[in-house]
């Protein structure tokens, strides 16, 4: 076996540092230019990251998405910036390369995490279109109560109940969501029954005029109650009226109020509030009422007391007759 000789090596290694100190000295501007790109890229992306960042926290309740959306935008810019000064010193190739390479991670990542990636997705969806604040009062998927806290992936949620419920920010985003904050009033339904021989309308008036004297009471010209349906033992009725919501004083004590009240304006008018009531009719077609079966079921039983008593007495008395010796 041959070895090469070693003045053969050392020439082919000096030609080779020769050519690659040439190159670097060739394209030492285009490097030191290079350098400046990516120095220039840095600082424009920490001053837009400044100015964006600010304006994100003032229109956004989390500051955990302003911070994300800010972190996206330095990083683009960084990016480009490093992408230009990759080109400019001629590694096209290399920035080809980068640019594939970054686009399947990201789409073995988002396949990875597609649950996680669409909760990010639609919290930061969320965060744009504001359909709800931290203290708004919302209801979702069976969830009732204010919004504590607002995050990339979910939503935490203080219920009514005093628990702390996490939901996660593609149901929130996907299915219906109620704020009751957003308006700033909410209606109150409250259903009462009248007997069937009070006045409807009386009953109505009676009841509007001592809602429409309650302060918490807004858009009085809309407070109403209106016949709903004929019930086995009342004419149901349904009151309804406007609160502030959220507001004091609160929902529960508001219905709790109207409920006493309703009562108490009825029975100063002298309009009842029926007991359930049940009438049994025991004929094939409803025409004979159990007091009069009973009534019916008396008579005939006293007029059989008094046959059987008749008979009694006249047996007695026959037996009587027959008990004397006959005369001869």
């Amino acid at each position: 076996m041959e070895f090469p000789k070693v003045d053969e090596v050392y020439k082919l290694l000096s030609e080779k540092l020769e050519s690659w100190i040439e190159g670097g000295i060739t394209l030492l501007p285009n490097i030191v230019v290079a350098f400046l790109i990516a120095i220039l890229f840095g600082i424009i992306a920490k001053v837009v990251g400044n100015v964006v960042g600010k304006l994100m926290r003032r229109n956004f309740e989390s500051r955990q998405i302003a911070g994300l959306l800010t972190s996206i935008i330095k990083s683009i810019i960084l990016v480009a910036g490093i992408f230009i000064a990759l080109d400019f010193v001629g590694l096209k190739g290399t920035v080809t390369s980068l640019l594939a390479g970054a686009g399947i991670v990201g789409l073995a990542i988002g396949f990875a995490f597609q649950d996680m990636t669409e909760n990010f997705i639609a919290g930061v969806a969320m965060g744009i279109r504001k359909p709800f604040e931290i203290g708004d009062v919302i209801e979702a998927e069976g969830v009732f109560g204010n919004v504590k806290e607002i995050n990339l992936r979910n939503t935490l949620v203080e219920t009514f109940y005093g628990q702390l419920e996490v939901i996660p920010n593609k149901i929130l985003f996907r299915n219906i969501l109620t704020n009751y904050s957003t308006l700033g009033y909410r209606r109150i339904e409250v259903p009462v029954g009248i007997s069937y021989a009070d006045d409807i309308e009386q009953a109505a008036k009676v009841i509007t005029d001592a809602m429409n004297d309650k302060d918490y009471v807004i858009k009085k010209d809309e407070t109403a109650v209106y016949a709903e349906s004929f019930g086995d033992s009342s004419i149901n009725l349904l009151l309804w009226f406007w609160i502030r919501y959220p507001g004091e004083p609160g929902f529960m004590v508001v219905r709790h109020d109207a409920i006493n009240t309703v009562k108490t304006v009825l029975e100063d008018n002298d309009i009842l509030i029926p007991f359930p009531i049940r009438t049994l009719d025991f004929n094939a077609k409803g025409g004979d009422k159990l007091n009069a079966m009973i009534n019916q079921k008396e008579e005939r039983g006293t007029s059989k007391a008094d046959s059987t008593s008749t008979q009694t007495t006249s047996d007695k008395k026959a037996g009587n007759d027959s008990d004397q010796p006959d005369e001869e």
